[in-house]
């Protein structure tokens, strides 16, 4: 056998495969033996169903079949042997006018197109600077989120007249150009949320209201033209409610206002555990802790975002696209081609990065642990129950689902990338300077998050 290779540039190459009879007698005639050992054919005993028959009856299928073991063994043998960083898979350049006739004794000759990673250099020093952000717990934040928690707590009342942050069980019909209700027009009895309406003139006009009072309302200006919104609450389609030019008549059917929980032993029990929290003022120190963990979290990725966008700006090379668009073609059969020019930079960016951790890892000997990848599934895992139910799982259970999850080869990998890619920016920001800002919520809210 005879495997060669020819680069057609830094990023493509042909394979050409050389195959002799002598290189796939031996494996043929073995597997012919084998399936004469299986066959279960009628007029012969089983075991004893004779070689020539089975060449006869299944010959070309298993020549093929072996054919297509040799050349894929062959294959990543050569490429393991020669470290050619291939990506995606070999793809057979077909020719039309070749044809086998697979007689037993003919040589075969193939050719594979390689697209090919390219060679970059990564070279990270304290001259890189990216901005880590200190997000400040300021009073308006802090005010916010034990309202929230309040109100999550807190119970439905129905006050006579509507107020900021009621929800208004409304009957909305459309009305025709001329103030009048259209007929046959769009109606649904829906509830408006007041603190989801952006227009601050219309949100007044709904403070104030008392029940069986009707009023004009823009739908697409009271939610900034927001067709999701407006679809969901007229119950229409997302296309429809986009077009949508006419107003509505409003009717309050009900106002309905969840009122904050009282701040007292019953409440705090309820957040944090009976008796761990006795007073107003160690309530707002949890959630003053809670929101600058919660800042704390939000910083931290908005850095690694921050610094992956950096690393792929800073890091330039090409990849072989028109190779890994044939690639992507030939492995996912329903890809239309509108799909995967609309997807191909997603996958670009992200086959870039994995070449570029790849190496960074390879380069500084990085090591990814067991333990790491159970400890990380382990966090992952803990968070979801948390979100059902407020007591925690054991230690001894929360281990038996983190065994049971990553059983899961799929999930195994989702986990292994996960901490491979925090090994990866963890030791870029070990090289790099981080210069610290302090920044408000609001204004943090404000920055570019993608």
């Amino acid at each position: 056998m005879d495997i060669t290779q020819e680069k057609i540039d830094n990023l493509n190459s042909i394979l050409t495969v050389k195959i002799q009879a002598a290189d796939y007698q031996a494996r043929v005639e073995k597997a012919i033996r084998e399936q004469a050992k299986k066959a279960k054919i009628p007029g012969f005993r089983p075991g004893m169903v004779p070689p020539a028959h089975i060449k006869k009856m299944y010959g070309k299928s298993i020549l093929v079949d072996e054919i297509n073991n040799l050349l894929s063994d062959s294959l990543n043998k050569y490429i393991t042997d020669n470290s050619i960083d291939v990506l995606g898979q070999p793809l057979p350049k077909v020719d039309p006018h070749k044809e086998f006739a697979w007689d037993f004794s003919e040589d075969f000759e193939f050719n594979y197109e390689l697209g090919v990673a390219p060679p970059f250099e990564v070279n990270f020093s304290s001259k890189d600077a990216l901005t880590q952000y200190v997000i400040k717990v300021d009073d308006e934040t802090l005010a916010a989120r034990i309202k929230n928690i309040r109100r999550s707590y807190g119970k439905m009342t129905n006050p006579d007249v509507s107020a900021d942050d009621d929800v208004l069980y409304s009957e909305l019909v459309q009305l025709a150009p001329n103030g009048s209700v259209f007929e046959g027009g769009i109606s649904n009895t829906t509830s408006v949320r007041l603190d989801q309406v952006k227009d601050a003139k219309i949100k007044k006009s709904l403070i104030g209201l008392k029940k069986g009072d009707v009023l004009e309302f823009d739908v697409q200006k009271a939610f900034e033209n927001d067709a999701a919104k407006v679809a969901g609450l007229l119950k229409i389609e997302e296309e429809d409610a986009a077009e949508l030019k006419s107003k509505f008549q409003l009717t309050v059917k009900n106002i309905n206002r969840l009122e904050e929980s009282d701040l007292n032993q019953e409440f705090f029990d309820k957040l944090f555990g009976a008796g761990t929290v006795t007073t107003e003022e160690e309530f707002k120190a949890k959630i003053q802790e809670e929101v600058e963990a919660m800042g704390a979290q939000d910083a931290e990725r908005k850095l690694q975002n921050d610094l992956y966008n950096y690393t792929l700006e800073k890091i330039k090379f090409e990849l072989p696209d028109d190779f890994l668009k044939r690639w992507l073609k030939a492995t996912n059969e329903n890809l239309t081609d509108e799909e995967l020019e609309k997807d191909y930079d997603n996958f670009a960016k992200n086959l870039k990065w994995t070449l570029i951790e790849n190496k960074i890892i390879k380069d500084n000997k990085l090591e990814i642990k067991y333990e790491e990848v159970f400890e990380l599934a382990k966090k992952r895992l803990d968070a979801q129950f948390r979100m059902y139910s407020p007591t925690p799982l054991s230690e001894e259970q929360l281990g038996q689902y983190t065994v049971q999850y990553l059983q899961n080869k799929e999930n195994g990998n989702k986990i292994f990338e996960e901490v491979k890619a925090i090994k990866t920016l963890e030791h870029l920001k070990s090289i790099v300077t981080l210069n610290k800002k302090e920044i408000s919520h609001a204004d943090f809210s404000k920055l570019p998050q993608e």
